[in-house]
């Protein structure tokens, strides 16, 4: 698509898809420095663009939020343009083949619970919590989970006087099933206790593997959803942690018990985790799980480099250590970096090279094509059942 924005922005290639809206790689005309556009036809019957963006605006300076560079109408599109952000969670997920080991869960646990509580400080809900709207930062930012796409975000009390919306039923059901809550399920309106729910089962989406609702048939999507709320309503917060440890079942009972006005004790919830860390005797190193496997497939790939320049004679021996000296500072100052390129190349290889969207989310070669040159990409909706 050949778009200028604000004089200052060339469009690339399309890299995503938010709840509203395709996501493009941009590039500063001047600086070089490459971000994220997202578009919206003037034509579409609900703009939500300029919306999310006056929501960016509420946000801004808070930890793990993207910045707005710039919002306005060029052309057919309503534009905004956010800072370029790497992989998602789902992305790293698959990576890391579709398992957290109980150290990233944790830690990834008090991230996500920060945002959360940070949104909710600013009066408004997410509605859409789920692996796809948490992604990780570039650079020096590489170990700061960011929250993104509040297309389905919405006010639950007013900003000034924090009175809180009042309580509704007979609602359809907003944002996607698999992590919704039973309260959104059944048409409850949404507040606070609805994301943090949302939020449990994304950790054990993580620590599992899967959820136990995962993979229902159905033959519309209304038949599905209610399968969906079913399997959800039998499933028993220790039968859904079992194996676990109980600190993710207590997690559970108190979200379910909250009232739909109640403010969240966020403290506790973290310390929940905090503590199980500390009794595990976990580091506090931001060793993720990509990070650790990126490490040693680097270290492998080293290996073999190193091998076979030993065997083209003695000189080569000299200059493999030297790389493997630099490749070793290369990886101390910025592992994730090196991770995200490395999940980049991998993902990109297993998908075929081919370029494209599924219900899942961007695909990996997308990822690859991002990735592969130390950047990254802002993930976008999907509607994983």
């Amino acid at each position: 698509m050949d778009l200028r924005v604000n004089k200052k922005y060339r469009l690339s290639r399309k890299i995503g898809s938010g709840s509203f809206g395709d996501i493009y790689l941009g590039v500063n005309v001047t600086t070089g420095e490459e971000v994220a556009i997202k578009l919206e036809s003037v034509k579409t019957k609900h703009p939500q663009l300029l919306y999310e963006s006056k929501i960016y605006r509420i946000l801004y300076g808070g930890v793990g939020i993207p910045n707005v560079r710039w919002f306005g109408v060029e052309g057919d599109y309503n534009v905004m343009v956010l800072d370029l952000l790497g992989p998602s969670l789902e992305d790293l997920f698959n990576y890391c083949g579709r398992r957290f080991n109980l150290k990233t869960v944790l830690l990834l646990a008090q991230q996500l619970l920060s945002r959360l509580e940070f949104l909710h400080t600013k009066s408004f809900i997410h509605r859409d919590v789920k692996p796809d709207n948490f992604l990780i930062g570039l650079g020096r930012h590489h170990n700061t989970v960011y929250i993104i796409d509040f297309g389905l975000a919405k006010r639950y009390r007013d900003p000034r006087t924090h009175k809180h919306i009042i309580y509704r039923e007979h609602k359809n059901l907003t944002g996607t099933a698999r992590y919704a809550s039973i309260n959104t399920h059944i048409g409850i309106e949404q507040s606070r206790r609805d994301d943090l729910e949302s939020l449990g089962y994304v950790v054990m989406y993580f620590l599992r593997g899967s959820l136990p609702w995962q993979g229902l048939k159905a033959h519309t999507k209304k038949q599905k959803y209610e399968r969906i709320l079913e399997r959800k309503m039998a499933t028993s917060p220790e039968q859904l942690c079992k194996g676990f440890p109980s600190e993710f079942r207590s997690y559970f009972e108190y979200c379910r018990a909250l009232r739909f006005d109640d403010r969240p004790d966020y403290s506790y919830l973290k310390r929940l985790f905090s503590e199980l860390f500390l009794r595990k005797g976990f580091a506090d190193d931001a060793m993720f799980d990509w990070t650790i496997l990126n490490m040693q497939q680097e270290r492998s790939r080293q290996q073999q480099q190193d091998e076979q320049a030993g065997a083209k004679g003695p000189g080569a021996e000299g200059d493999g250590a030297m790389r493997k000296e630099q490749d070793g500072r290369a990886m101390d100052t910025g592992a994730m970096g090196e991770a995200g390129c490395k999940v980049g190349e991998d993902v990109a290889r297993e998908k075929g090279g081919a370029i494209g969207l599924d219900s899942r989310g961007v695909e990996g070669a997308e990822i690859g094509v991002a990735l592969g040159r130390r950047r990254g990409i802002l993930s976008r909706q999907d509607d994983p059942t």
